[in-house]
């Protein structure tokens, strides 16, 4: 596959275009710092809330109705393996429409064994259940640089059955990855799901700013693929040691790959491990005004 160019500046306003359209990621016990997060970003902001071990339904729920009250666009996590019966499926999307959603993140969840019937997102997308509540947009995790549980052949066969399933159904798809620390797996994984006709937004997954301690921590956690290296691998990061580590340079070659190839690039998504409002207050700087 021949790779895209991310190192000349195509685009100099780039990093700021991603910055403003970009999603956020809160957990529960991000709730209390919604209020101010209203100065640092637009309204109708997409917030994924997510659904963390140990977690119960009902607090998802609440912290969808928490965002929708700030007049942002709330998108709970639903890890489909933790679903007990179809009822637990009906009640909770119900649910989460009368708290504001309009989309959700279906993801399998890193459970050996599911609790109910649903082993798989693509289970859940053939119910027709998403439509059937009123949903109109799904989004569905995406690993351009695998899993550390599954082969990788099945990661990609299972990224396009659902992507497929998704827009079969009529529903507004989004892919959204696991976060990375450079932008080329990210690209060849877009260029190959395009190549394979998948027609899904593709939103990459990027880390707020935070140390680079707690930027090593979480992705040896969550798994992180090899882009791990880049972490120390520029010496402005090196010298960052103490410091804030932020998603400027794989940005800027997200940035220019989008100037470059139209289609490769559609968002990025930010986790934010370094705190919500820290990722904001970096959004709102990065990001400017239109």
């Amino acid at each position: 596959m021949t790779q895209v160019e991310t190192t000349a500046q195509l685009d100099p306003h780039g990093i700021a275009k991603l910055a403003r359209g970009c999603s956020i990621e809160i957990n529960v016990q991000d709730v209390p710092h919604l209020e101010k997060s209203r100065a640092l970003l637009p309204a109708g902001k997409k917030v994924y809330v997510s659904h963390l071990p140990k977690q119960e339904w009902q607090q998802t729920l609440e912290a969808c109705r928490a965002v929708t009250a700030v007049g942002f666009d709330p998108v709970p996590h639903i890890p489909v393996r933790l679903l007990d019966d179809e009822r637990t499926l009906d009640n909770l999307l119900a649910r989460a429409v009368s708290d504001g959603a309009r989309e959700v993140l279906l993801i399998a969840g890193d459970y050996p064994q599911p609790t109910g019937p649903y082993a798989s997102v693509a289970d859940v997308l053939r119910t027709g259940k998403l439509k059937a509540h009123g949903l109109q947009r799904v989004s569905l995790a995406g690993h351009p640089e695998g899993h550390p549980k599954v082969a990788l052949a099945e990661i990609r066969r299972a990224e396009i059955e659902k992507a497929h399933l998704a827009y079969d159904a009529g529903l507004e798809t989004t892919l959204l990855t696991q976060f990375f620390f450079e932008a080329q797996p990210f690209l060849d994984w877009t260029a190959q799901l395009r190549a394979d006709g998948v027609k899904a937004r593709l939103v990459g997954g990027l880390c707020g700013p935070a140390s680079i301690a707690t930027l090593f921590r979480y992705a040896v956690r969550c798994g992180a693929g090899p882009s791990i290296r880049a972490l120390g691998a520029r010496p402005t990061s090196l010298m960052k040691l103490i410091g804030d580590h932020g998603p400027e340079n794989v940005m800027q070659d997200l940035a220019n790959a989008r100037m470059a190839q139209p289609g490769l690039v559609d968002g990025v998504h930010m986790f934010c491990f370094g705190g919500f409002l820290r990722t904001c207050e970096w959004l709102q700087r990065v990001g400017g005004t239109d």
